[in-house]
């Protein structure tokens, strides 16, 4: 691959409520930039081009543009598949939001695609990129737990509809607590842990119908049509079971969001949504959680950093990137496997394995604050 010693120009297909966030952000970062943006709903898009002064472009005329060599796929799980199908059919770098796709089989398609093409494909999540998440993995290699034991995992809320402005999608396939939330959580945890061998599940659906209560849809009905409250034990490939819950059918909790234990001490660790937090450590010898300071940076919102470690490995002809497309299609099969298992009631092997990314050698010299 040759070397490129430009900033990347990218686009962003799918300006909902996502793109934002991803849009301020890759104004600061140095080696991408961002020349157009693009929704099958032109009102979206026109927005987001005058609010930013970003050409609005349709999606055929992104995917055929010379001048475009990176498409970041912004789009509703439904589409993810399709849209990076389509880009890497016309020679575009695709970053996709999560999941990669709905079922292994398309991811599998999309990894092979790229491979054929001598394209990257990269995904998100990469807030295990912040600062937070490099501190435990360091804590985790660098063995002040000991070597891990076990793991818990929880997300439990009451759904979307009573914020997001068009949640029908969230109770959809490719929805539900796992499919929406579950890749923050089985990425962290895959990479402190490594990948996952096999899993076993219950999951419900507790609610037939919900309710929108947030504008602009407020009181249309919503028919639900994946699990929404979900138990699953991880079995990873070095022996660490996890139990992991997942709910839209939860008012509160006190539950933390991940915990890891092992043979001398235990980590509580934050919100996995999220690239900061606060890191309890509880030691054998002290007997008590103490916080353990953050020797990593980016604590903030920074989802599109993990764009940019991309972009970094295609300048520099590196291969590997952290949030890359391996990662993610493993993420894809874990959740394939958990409603397989909810559905068959036996234990799923996962079939996939993947390198767990190395502590990130990012750059900051790529961020302009």
């Amino acid at each position: 691959m040759e070397q490129i010693s430009q900033p990347i120009n990218c686009a962003i297909i799918g300006c909902g409520n996502i793109s934002e966030v991803y849009i301020e952000n890759i104004l600061h970062l140095a080696n991408l930039r961002l020349i157009a943006c693009g929704d099958i709903l032109i009102e979206k898009s026109a927005e987001k081009g005058k609010k930013y002064n970003i050409e609005v472009l349709d999606v055929d005329s992104i995917l055929n543009s010379n001048d475009i060599q990176l498409v970041i796929n912004l789009t509703n799980p439904s589409s993810h598949f399709e849209i990076s199908m389509k880009s890497l059919e016309h020679g575009k770098h695709v970053y996709s939001e999560k999941p990669l796709a709905l079922t292994v089989e398309q991811a599998n398609l999309l990894i092979e695609t790229s491979k054929k093409n001598s394209l990257f494909m990269g995904c998100a999540p990469d807030t295990f990129l912040g600062g937070s998440w490099q501190t435990a993995r360091k804590i985790i290699d660098d063995g002040w737990i000991g070597k891990p034991i076990s793991a818990t995992a929880f997300m439990l809320c009451r759904g979307h509809e009573s914020w997001h402005p068009s949640p029908e999608f969230f109770y959809k396939k490719g929805g539900g607590p796992l499919f929406d939330m579950g890749p923050y959580y089985l990425t962290s945890l895959v990479f402190l842990l490594g990948p996952v061998k096999s899993v076993f599940s219950y999951g419900k659906t507790t609610f037939e119908t919900r309710t929108i209560t947030s504008q602009p849809l407020y009181g249309k009905q919503i028919h639900v049509e994946v699990p929404t409250d979900i138990h699953t034990v991880l079995n990873f490939e070095n022996d660490v079971l996890c139990t992991l819950v997942m709910s839209f059918d939860t008012w509160s909790h006190h539950l933390p969001h991940i915990e890891i234990h092992g043979e001398t001490g235990s980590l509580s660790l934050p919100d996995p949504n999220c690239f900061g937090g606060k890191i309890f450590f509880f030691n054998q010898f002290k007997k008590e959680w103490t916080e353990f300071p953050t020797c990593y940076d980016f604590f903030t919102n920074m989802r599109g950093i993990g764009i940019s470690d991309m972009v970094c490995a295609l300048q520099t002809n590196r291969s590997s990137y952290s949030a890359n497309g391996e990662l993610a299609r493993h993420i894809v099969e874990i959740m394939e496997g958990i409603h397989k298992s909810i559905e068959e009631q036996k234990i799923i092997p996962i079939k996939s394995s993947c390198i767990p990314p190395n502590l990130s050698p990012y750059i900051q010299q790529n961020y302009i604050p």
